[in-house]
Formats: structure tokens, sequence, C-alpha cells
């Protein structure tokens, strides 16, 4: 759970500003988004299987890449 401690001569804004980073790294916002509603099983399925195809693609394209460079 993301928390931030303000020290006493440092403004508020400053510590707004480190509290919403650590919320975006911890992935609060988008956990939060993707439980308003419900998922149908199906669906994550499908979901999750696009992720792994896209990750896939983008480790090859990044071998790919480094296969092809010429020193």
């Amino acid at each position: 759970m993301p928390g931030v401690k303000v020290g006493i001569e440092e403004p508020v804004e400053m510590a707004i500003r480190r509290f919403r980073k650590q919320v975006e790294r911890a992935g609060v916002i988008t956990e939060c988004r993707r439980r308003e509603a419900y998922e149908k099983p199906s669906v994550a399925r499908k979901r999750k299987e696009a992720a792994a195809r896209k990750r896939l693609m983008k480790r090859l394209r990044r071998v790919r890449m480094r296969e092809n460079r010429e020193y």
C-alpha cells in the first residue's frame, strides 16, 4: 500500500506528487478500474492470452533487431 511521510518543511504539493507516483507504480488505479465491473472468465482468459501474445511479439522483435545489427 503506497504511503508518504511528509517532512517538516516539505510542501504538501510535493508530498501529493510523490504519493501519486507511488500509486501509479503500485498499479492501484488500474486495479480499481479492472474491478469496477465483473469480467467473465472467458473474457479474462482472452485478455491474458492477448497480453501474452503481445509480450511474445515484443520479445521476438527485440531478438530480431539484435540479430540484424551489423558492427
